[in-house]
């Protein structure tokens, strides 16, 4: 017999218990982005290797480790299963010119793929919802995505998120910081990590983000990029601060605040919770002012955030949030040659009023047939047999109300549902 195949290490399935708290977010997700505006964009999952080289950054780890990328063997394009959203949505945006007609916002959602340590929390197949809103230059925007973020905790019922704030300044001070940090973290070469050596002349802001417990010290004595910011950058994140406080949003500014792509620049900001240990940032971004103009379009701001739904759902679990199942309305049960035909249109009918319902398949007795419909979590179940059938009736049974049996007309059958 041979080996059974199972899922690819640290991809996923979803299972029918699982995927109704999936349905439930994406649902409420839908929602909660209509009404700020956000138009749905969807984007192929395998895109050139070179987008991803360009706007994440060649000297990051997603690029230089993370990334699933492969030679197409009938055209020999380097290709990459996408490993975050933005470079896509900002693709798709210059390629069919959709900032022609004015600023946009949008928002995507689907797996991604990056090749990390599987642990609790972070997966190589995993799922975000992303938005972006391209065209706006100024802090509303900005503020606009956080707050709308806020009012998405409260939907969802998630306690104790805090909101974490910073701003990267501009291309040109972020180089003048760049050189003051070189210079501080050379004095203590002997003491860094690997990565920090490896980071030192490539990419040294990434240093600030070490999850190393070693390097702690080190890094609390290190400059801040805030003294090295240029003045309209401060105006703009004074202004985010200023609609963020007008509008009841507490947040902390942290200093050591970057973001693992190289795209970012000005406002950037995380939404961090402590009940999912080491990986608790649940929602990140910030703005992108030059992501459009690296890739290849006419320059234009932009700003974003991206969400990781397997934490969320996994932070919405951790809180005794109730679990939510998709479960029919009614199971119908039938037995005799008559009543299984009659099923059918009882069935159908039910559904044309929007009803949920399940018709037994695979035949047995009554009893059995009940256990089943107790089983699949459904509130009534529609009892039909050759007598019912023949005159055209229904017996409706509560399985969760103590409540006595009934039978009623099929032409009668949704209204009495529809008013218990």
């Amino acid at each position: 017999m041979p080996e059974a195949i199972r899922a690819v290490r640290g991809m996923n399935d979803i299972l029918p218990d699982e995927s109704g708290l999936w349905e439930f977010f994406d649902d409420t997700i839908r929602t909660w982005l209509a009404g700020y505006g956000y138009r749905n964009l969807r984007t192929p999952i395998v895109e050139q290797t070179d987008l991803f080289v360009r706007s994440i950054g060649e000297v990051t780890d997603i690029v230089e480790k993370e990334m699933y990328s492969f030679i197409d063997q009938l055209n020999g394009e380097n290709l990459t299963l996408r490993p975050e959203g933005t470079a896509s949505c900002v693709r798709a945006v210059i390629e069919h010119n959709l900032l022609y007609s004015g600023p946009q916002r949008l928002y995507y959602s689907g797996p991604m793929f990056r090749h990390e340590r599987p642990q609790k929390g972070r997966y190589r197949q995993f799922h975000q919802v992303g938005v972006e809103a391209l065209g706006f230059p100024g802090p509303d925007i900005d503020a606009e995505l956080i707050i709308m973020c806020a009012r998405l905790w409260r939907l969802l019922d998630i306690p104790d998120v805090r909101l974490e704030i910073s701003t990267l300044g501009s291309i040109e001070s972020r180089l003048v910081y760049r050189t003051r940090l070189i210079s501080y973290l050379e004095k203590f070469y002997d003491e860094l990590d690997e990565d920090a050596r490896r980071r030192l002349k490539t990419n040294p802001l990434r240093i600030l983000d070490s999850k190393n417990p070693a390097m702690r010290e080190i890094l609390e004595g290190a400059p801040h990029l805030f003294d090295d910011l240029d003045e309209d950058s401060l105006i703009h994140f004074d202004a985010l601060q200023r609609i963020l406080r007008n509008q009841g949003i507490s947040f902390e500014i942290n200093h050591r605040l970057v973001r693992g792509l190289d795209y970012y620049n000005r406002t950037v900001f995380e939404w961090v919770t402590d009940k999912l240990g080491a990986q608790g940032t649940i929602c990140a971004g910030g703005r992108y002012d030059g992501l459009i103009a690296q890739i290849g379009g006419k320059p234009a701001p932009a700003c974003g955030f991206a969400m990781g739904i397997e934490r969320i759902l996994s932070l919405i679990r951790e809180t005794d949030a109730a679990e939510i199942h998709t479960v029919p309305d009614v199971y119908v049960v039938h037995q005799g040659d008559i009543a299984a035909g009659f099923s059918w249109k009882v069935a159908e009918s039910l559904r044309d009023e929007g009803f949920k319902v399940v018709l037994h398949s695979g035949g047995g007795s009554f009893k059995a047939q009940m256990k089943k419909a107790d089983a699949s979590g459904a509130r009534f179940a529609a009892i039909i047999g050759d007598d019912e059938a023949a005159t055209g009736q229904v017996s409706i049974k509560s399985l969760r109300e103590a409540a006595e049996q009934v039978k009623i007309d099929l032409t009668k059958v949704t209204v009495f549902l529809g008013n218990i």
